[in-house]
């Protein structure tokens, strides 16, 4: 959080005209970055409207935490209000959701549950709807609330808009975790807050909330056969929720006027592109349409049909590679979910396919005509192969091209990496892949970052870490050959990947388990999979607690730039006649995402000295300290 004071403090740092500099002074120190006009002005705006209502209802004793961070994931409450319930006694907290809007209507084809403001282009989450997110997020991941899950409650408060400006936003269900309040409600709402906050100091109340242990994420593939078969276990917020009723609202729409419409979802890594189509293909599959999931990793597909389909084989069935549609029906699907689709290629064509279907028609266009809704969900940055093709701009040209409907939904938060927003924004700086500079990573107590000087001690320290209750794996770039035949004979996995004494093996290659060691598709979820080396086909689209990353000879650092060794790089997919400045992106590509697998921590080692150094001069080395003991 960016300030925790008592209600009556925030009020005096209002009155002398402190509080704005405080909050962007905290966020620039906390963040790594200058704060928006817009966060600024909501702070100098919407604070003050907040705090004096607690000041008029008697609340100076209040703790006001603001900006409040929920746990694994950047998204932040405007405010979190913990003090002490009048009734109970017991602890008690209010989240509030702060809207500077003077009106506000629901989306003309979405319903209430997304509204449109006269100042944005693109429609928004309900604020109900916001706010109870965040009340069920925290509830999900923040030990103190689990004896006590009535202490939470959630609240907008619209401060500048009329009760008949806003009207329309109430055709969503209020209860205690989503409600709102206008302008001429204030009474009201110093009402709510009374009922929920007692005028009694509230220190005790707020170091419970924030001392209380987070549980581990629900990751990905833990909760996979209950989200498909049963019921949803994710909770999505903010925009994650704005794609997921655009796709529904979609489907909707399909079915009354036979109508077919794109959606493009963009999003980095960890901002909840799979959880979007979990939550969709579970809700679609729990109501009967017909949906399927198609992805470019086999890793991916054949972990999701393995998991997802372990006590129900006809879940297996709805996970294809975008290479199943090449001659499916015209709309024969309701919705196809393409999911990692910056793997998409320019044909699915390859030297298996029939002649018959050999006719060059675009991967995009087979995607495209294969549903009534195509769902593509996808992160530019993640393409590391060459011929991959999956952009927003391609997406939109192919529909373009089919006089289509074409949506595009922009996922801000980031989930992955301790949810923490300024570490990917220092890979991107660190690879250069938006023209920025390699810079100091500044602990934000969100995710750890650590430096190795040998693959040794990279190694140790993740057993060190799974010692402790963590998970762990080791990738590394494609810089040596890959093993690809076990023989009978050989009694241990060969030893490929070699740096000076220590040699460790690729993971598996092959959908088959060899000398206890999983298969390829499922190194990244199979506890076995530790003490072998994955590479970015393996890694992508996974997650794991502590991720070592080993940077190898492929890309290394001179004086002031990254350079690229071509020659280093054994991965078969490059070419004599792929460009050198092509493979240059798609090696820094694959480096961002072997760095962006960790929830909890990434540990680092190049195989380069001049990188060593570089990366340690960026590394603080008090970083480099023993992990914490797993809460």
């Amino acid at each position: 959080m960016l300030l925790r004071e008592s209600a009556s403090s925030v009020a005096a740092r209002i009155l002398e005209g402190s509080l704005a500099l405080q909050l962007t002074e905290n966020f620039r120190h906390l963040h790594g970055r200058n704060a928006g006009q817009a966060e600024v002005r909501s702070w100098e705006r919407s604070i003050p409207a907040l705090v004096n209502a607690l000041m008029d209802a008697g609340l100076g004793d209040v703790a006001v935490l603001l900006e409040y961070s929920l746990p694994l994931t950047s998204k932040r409450a405007d405010a979190v209000l913990a003090g002490v319930h009048p009734t109970t006694g017991e602890p008690s907290y209010v989240i509030v959701e702060l809207k500077q809007w003077s009106a506000a209507r629901p989306d003309e084809e979405d319903g209430p549950l997304l509204c449109r403001i006269d100042a944005y282009r693109d429609a928004v989450l309900n604020p109900i709807e916001q706010v109870r997110g965040y009340c069920e997020y925290l509830l999900s991941f923040n030990g103190a609330l689990e004896r006590l899950p009535d202490s939470l409650a959630g609240v907008a408060f619209l401060h500048n808009a009329p009760e008949n400006r806003i009207a329309g936003l109430r055709g969503v269900d209020e209860d205690l975790h989503g409600s709102l309040y206008s302008n001429d409600q204030r009474g009201a709402f110093l009402d709510f807050l009374r009922s929920r906050l007692a005028a009694k100091p509230s220190a005790e109340a707020a170091d419970a909330l924030l001392n209380g242990r987070i549980r581990p994420s629900k990751q990905l593939m833990a909760v996979a056969a209950d989200e498909i078969r049963d019921r949803e276990q994710f909770v999505l917020l903010a925009e994650q929720r704005v794609a997921y009723e655009k796709v529904m609202s979609a489907v909707r729409k399909a079915r009354r006027s036979d109508h077919k419409q794109v959606i493009v979802v963009n999003g980095g890594p960890g901002s909840g592109k799979s959880v979007i189509a979990l939550s969709l293909l579970g809700e679609l599959y729990r109501r009967g349409d017909s949906a399927l999931h198609a992805t470019g990793s086999g890793s991916f597909t054949k972990t999701m049909r393995k998991i997802a389909g372990v006590r129900k084989p006809a879940v297996q069935r709805l996970f294809k590679y975008f290479n199943s549609f090449m001659d499916a029906e015209p709309n024969g699907l309701d919705v196809l979910i393409c999911d990692e689709a910056h793997r998409l290629r320019k044909t699915s064509a390859n030297r298996y396919t029939r002649a018959e279907l050999r006719t060059g028609r675009p991967q995009v266009a087979e995607l495209i005509d294969a549903a009534r809704v195509p769902v593509f969900l996808l992160d530019q940055h993640q393409v590391v192969r060459p011929g991959e093709m999956g952009t927003s701009k391609e997406i939109q040209q192919a529909a373009a091209e089919k006089n289509l409907d074409f949506t595009s939904v922009d996922l801000d938060g980031q989930f992955r990496c301790g949810g923490s927003d300024a570490y990917e924004k220092w890979v991107l700086d660190l690879l250069g892949l938006e023209g920025g500079t390699p810079s100091a990573w500044e602990p934000d107590g969100k995710l750890q970052l650590r430096t190795a000087e040998s693959p040794q001690e990279l190694e140790d320290f993740l057993l060190a870490r799974r010692a402790e209750g963590y998970g762990a794996r080791m990738s590394a770039g494609y810089c040596w050959k890959w093993t690809t035949k076990i023989t009978p004979e050989m009694t241990e996995l060969p030893a490929d990947v070699v740096i000076g004494q220590w040699a460790r093996p690729w993971n598996v290659y092959g959908d088959r388990s060899v000398l206890g060691a999983p298969p390829a598709p499922l190194w990244a979820t199979s506890p076995e999979g530790f003490g072998q080396v994955g590479c970015v086909y393996t890694a992508q689209g996974f997650e794991y607690d502590w991720s070592g990353v080993i940077i190898g000879p492929d890309l290394v650092w001179r004086t002031d730039q990254w350079v690229l060794n071509r020659a280093a790089s054994k991965d078969p997919i490059f070419t004599k006649a792929t460009p050198d400045e092509e493979i240059d992106l798609l090696i820094r590509n694959t480096y961002k995402v072997l760095l962006t697998r960790g929830m909890v921590g990434t540990i680092l080692y190049s195989t380069d000295q001049e990188t060593r150094d570089k990366l340690r001069s960026l590394v603080h080395p008090a970083t480099r300290a023993k992990a914490p003991a797993l809460a």
